[in-house]
């Protein structure tokens, strides 16, 4: 019998301005199926689901829902014709009950008896193998929870169709496994999903087709089963790249910085670091894995001066650096690559071209009553040149910028300044392959150099390629620090749940 066809897209175009997000692309989603679609930064994935679900509208081409062309002027089209978008970015509000987030902007909620909803909430759980309690708050909640209300929340709307996107970027291996188990069982009831990840091992265990982008167009679409990874890296860039990270020991080290029984409240008063202590080395790759919210934004930003401590010591080559400002840790050689979700917000000024984003990090050590901006222009071609960013120029604003170019300036930036100690947080977070590859080359490169690295990350095969040792954190607190090469990926994600290590790898 002939597949049911969810979706079709052809000959989808969209541009903005004299950019073409997306050039006569086609798609095609059958009922009962995963669909991974893959592709570089840039290359129109959320552009071409936007369309779908209803934020975007194509300049041309057509979209049809189980045979029926249709187009949506609003999401609320979309979630009509039973598509239902499931986004990185969890969209729940904490204080309220799962059931309550369920029925949030849905008219009808109101007046929906409390009692029926737990009862509809229930059926979805038992029919799809979720695992949601209709009355727990959201801040209560794991993420692997938080990640089944978003899909209940779709369902209960009547969605037939989802689109999930990066939906295992915050989970544990764990976490992960559980949610392929619901995602199989979606399928198994006729579901059509729509996955946009990074992560090529878990599209090459998920999925049973993969659609590639490639600047804006479709490169092709393959059977999963018929397919090698390396083939669709290649279809993704356009060429041959090797995947593999290097990792090389380094004798000698000398002890960088110490942290030593350190508490930090975060805004709520609760303590988002509970009693942390490490050592970082020179030439050394330290990791630090957890799940999104485990005290990782609050350790970076508490080193580099940004955040008070309620108690402990941080000591940088035997100097105590705790109290001290920012501009002050930052001539002792602590530099800070910190990619927070708010990319402008913290690290760059996205009014500012490159150029001045880089003096307005510099402009306090140089020498002299005036600015040389010659140096600066020398700087800034040289950082675009080594990151290949995609920019009209060096006086671009970095708000023009696509996400992944503003990571490369912003990384860039902070290597170039020839630190002693880099913070690394989310370095590659919305990278492609090859930029990620190109990142974590200079890294090694920083490493060579007898630099301490502070590296957190969220992909635990980068993380135990990369690091020589990698720390784990769970609500605030260390689970214990490991060699990667002594331990598995699912003994990092049972720590990164809770579980502790009792004994403590050193350099």
């Amino acid at each position: 019998m002939e597949p049911v066809k969810a979706i079709e897209m052809k000959g989808i175009s969209k541009a903005f301005g004299s950019v073409k997000a997306n050039e006569d692309v086609n798609l095609t989603v059958y009922n009962g199926e995963i669909h991974a679609l893959l592709g570089e930064n840039g290359a129109g994935k959320s552009t071409l689901v936007n369309m779908l679900s209803g934020i975007y509208m194509p300049d041309s081409g057509f979209i049809s829902v189980y045979g029926e062309e249709v187009r949506f002027a609003s999401p609320k089209d979309s979630i009509k014709k039973g598509i239902g978008m499931i986004h990185q970015h969890f969209k729940l509000v904490d204080v309220l009950s799962a059931q309550e987030n369920i029925i949030l902007g849905d008219r009808q909620g109101t007046f929906i008896k409390r009692k029926k909803l737990t009862q509809e909430i229930k059926k979805l759980s038992d029919q799809y193998g979720l695992d949601v309690n209709p009355n727990k708050k959201v801040y209560e909640m794991s993420v692997g929870e938080k990640e089944s209300l978003e899909i209940i929340k779709v369902l209960y709307r009547g969605a037939k169709i989802l689109i999930m996107d990066e939906p295992t970027a915050v989970l544990t291996p764990q976490e992960t496994k559980r949610l392929f188990e619901i995602i199989r069982n979606m399928k198994e009831q006729g579901c059509a999903i729509i996955i946009i990840t990074h992560k090529l091992n878990e599209v090459m265990e998920i999925s049973d087709r993969v659609t590639v982008l490639r600047k804006g167009k479709s490169v092709g679409t393959v059977n999963t089963k018929e397919v090698e990874v390396q083939t669709l890296i290649e279809m993704m860039v356009g060429k041959k790249i090797d995947l593999a990270i290097t990792k090389e020991t380094i004798e000698n080290k000398k002890l960088l910085l110490e942290v030593d029984g350190l508490y930090v409240m975060n805004q709520e008063k609760k303590h988002a670091l509970t009693d942390i202590s490490f050592s970082l080395y020179s030439s050394e790759i330290l990791g630090v894995a957890g799940v999104a919210g485990s005290g990782q934004k609050e350790l970076c930003e508490t080193i580099a001066g940004l955040n008070p401590a309620e108690k402990g010591r941080i000591f940088f080559e035997g100097e105590n650096i705790l109290g001290k400002t920012p501009q002050e840790i930052i001539r002792l050689g602590i530099r800070m690559g910190f990619i927070p979700e708010d990319r402008l917000g913290m690290g760059l000024i996205g009014s500012m071209d490159i150029v001045d984003n880089i003096i307005l990090k510099d402009y306090q050590n140089a020498p002299g009553l005036f600015l040389k901006r010659s140096r600066y222009y020398e700087k800034a071609n040289r950082i675009v040149d080594k990151l290949d960013i995609q920019t009209p120029g060096i006086f671009c604003p970095v708000k023009k910028l696509s996400g992944g170019n503003i990571q490369k300036v912003l990384l860039g930036r902070e290597i170039d300044s020839d630190p002693r100690v880099l913070i690394t947080a989310y370095p590659v977070r919305g990278l492609d392959i090859g930029a990620s590859l190109t990142i974590y080359d200079l890294l090694n490169e920083q490493k060579k150099k007898g630099v301490g690295i502070l590296f957190i990350g969220e992909d635990l095969d980068v993380l135990m390629d990369l690091c020589d040792r990698v720390m784990v954190f769970c609500g605030g607190e260390m689970m214990g620090t490991v060699d990667p090469s002594q331990v598995t990926k699912e003994e990092i994600g049972w720590m990164m749940a809770g579980g502790k290590m009792k004994q403590e790898v050193r350099a």
